[in-house]
């Protein structure tokens, strides 16, 4: 009887040591079955187990769905000595088309969710005050030439509060998408609900004729809400995440005219002036300074062409490096281009300064057009001479025919002093050739790069976050050769990540946030090292 016993106690301890899978339910749900077109929805998936991440398969939900990576916690309850486990995901689908959406049922070990209907309706058919977040696009035309800008400005409407938040540019295939200035942030009064609006420009320039298909601006962020469960996986923050995309845009470029002349350049008005001093007297060898400036309407500075004086052949003409800009003003972009030039006449005369003109294409009108800086007749005049007095030769006693004492000292000094002139001039050579070679041993630094350091530094010593954003998307885009998004820039290292988290929060939420500029150059610096570092390995794999 005690030898039974004690062998059903051991097959109950072996049946305990060995349970079954306890995973019994697995339940789905969404935080709301309406949306419209551009708006995202949250899919919570609830299993009473402690599973893995990778447990829950989500590949049926990408024939209608576009995902982010879905978020996971687990939680463990003990109630009277009863354990209970749980694993939630939660994460942020956007649908792709309007309609009627199923999300399909999920399984995992052969226990599945009950599929959920979804209904997209066509974008802002739901009462705007009734949305959280939501953005608007517009563009300056729908129609444009080659190599013409295009203004495409976005507003961004958040009706909650921000905690974080990624304003994404447009994507654009066959065509330059830049931005231009500085965001503006304000408020609005919507069908008496207060919206904070976020308003950002950027510019469109297509490389070829043709349809070209503008995928919306989008943003993605954390805005804050009631939690409804205690144990949700955001009810510690009281924030859930939020997606939004503005509609896709079509634009139709044409080709350059067959009957335009001349460099191509088409803007809404082209301007040449000119900051010389008004004389028309000069002199030889006396340098005239002449600045002039291109100014274009609603083009990039990039388009504009460079300046030709055309200077007669009795001039020498010293240019400096022409200066481009991007401005905005009154909603305009205004691109100059200003040209310095030093010019000194070697011969005198009456000389004519030729005109400049510079062909554009006038879009409104469809016609070609001439900005014109008409020519200038100016006169030089001889060098004046200057008298010279000659100089005053004093009578002095003959010297005398032997060499004194005094000669002799004089003449050797004079030998010192030429041998010490040699010696050092030989000296200051090799130290000058020694300079060069260290300098030619060493790699020269990009120009482009040293100017967007500087404007990543001054954007860092400015504390402005917005700028410090776009200086980051410049600087390592101009490093590896290649469009770098924030997204990116943010996978490259833990501390940069964690910069651009603090910069996004300064740069969109309105509750003050202390950010370490400091730490963000330093972030920046390591990255850097690494890379030179990364190719200096290559090259010496190259060169054994």
């Amino acid at each position: 009887m005690v030898r039974r016993s004690l062998h059903l106690i051991l097959l109950l301890g072996l049946i305990t040591a060995f349970p079954a899978s306890a995973l019994t339910s697995l339940q789905a749900s969404v935080d709301n079955n309406t949306v419209n077109e551009g708006e995202s929805i949250v899919l919570t998936v609830t299993a009473d187990d402690s599973l893995d991440t990778q447990d829950l398969n989500t590949q049926a939900l990408e024939a209608d769905f576009t995902m982010q990576r879905p978020r996971t916690s687990h939680s463990t309850r003990m109630v009277n000595f009863n354990t209970t486990k749980e694993t939630q995901w939660q994460m942020l689908l956007l649908p792709k088309r309007q309609g009627h959406l199923l999300i399909p049922a999920l399984t995992i070990d052969g226990v599945s969710s009950a599929p959920i209907k979804i209904t997209v309706k066509p974008r802002g058919s739901a009462p705007k005050k009734t949305q959280n977040v939501y953005m608007e696009a517009h563009i300056s035309s729908e129609q444009a030439y080659v190599d013409q800008m295009v203004n495409y400005r976005v507003k961004l409407f958040l009706g909650a509060e921000l905690q974080r938040g990624v304003l994404n540019e447009p994507v654009v295939t066959g065509a330059e998408v830049k931005q231009l200035g500085e965001d503006t942030d304000s408020t609005q009064i919507i069908n008496g609900r207060r919206f904070r609006v976020i308003e950002r420009n950027y510019a469109i320039i297509a490389d070829k004729p043709g349809k070209l298909t503008i995928q919306g601006a989008s943003f993605n962020g954390d805005i804050v809400v009631q939690s409804q469960r205690s144990n949700s996986l955001f009810g510690f923050t009281d924030s859930r995440p939020i997606q939004t995309q503005a509609g896709n845009t079509e634009l139709n470029i044409k080709a350059k005219p067959a009957n335009y002349h001349g460099q191509w350049l088409v803007a809404d008005l082209v301007l040449l002036n000119e900051n010389t001093a008004q004389e028309t007297d000069y002199q030889v060898g006396t340098p005239i300074t002449r600045t002039v400036t291109l100014t274009a309407v609603n083009t990039d500075e990039s388009r504009l062409p460079d300046l030709n004086l055309n200077l007669p052949t009795a001039f020498k003409s010293y240019p400096e490096k022409p200066q481009r800009k991007n401005t905005i003003r009154d909603n305009k972009i205004l691109a100059t281009l200003s040209q310095t030039t030093a010019i000194i006449p070697t011969k005198a005369g009456t000389y004519t300064l030729p005109a400049i003109d510079v062909p554009w294409w006038n879009p409104h009108l469809n016609k070609q057009e001439m900005a014109t800086l008409p020519a200038k007749v100016i006169t030089v005049k001889a060098a004046e001479e200057i008298d010279v007095p000659a100089p005053q030769i004093q009578a002095s006693a003959p010297a005398s025919n032997a060499p004194t004492y005094w000669m002799w000292i004089a003449a050797t000094f004079a030998c010192l002093w030429l041998i010490t002139a040699i010696a050092f001039i030989i000296l200051w050579r090799k130290h000058t050739q020694n300079q060069h070679s260290k300098v030619s041993k060493h790699q020269v630094p990009n120009e482009d790069n040293m100017k967007v350091n500087m404007s990543l530094k001054q954007a860092c010593q400015a504390q402005n976050p917005s700028q410090v954003l776009i200086s980051l998307q410049e600087h390592f885009s101009q490093t590896y050769q290649h469009p770098m998004t924030l997204d990116k820039i943010a996978a490259l290292s833990k501390e940069m990540a964690s910069a651009i988290t603090a910069l996004q929060r300064g740069a969109f939420s309105k509750t003050t946030e202390s950010i370490d500029y400091t730490q963000i150059l330093q972030a920046t610096e390591q990255l850097n090292t690494k890379n030179k570092k990364k190719k200096a390995s290559s090259l010496s794999n190259l060169n054994p």
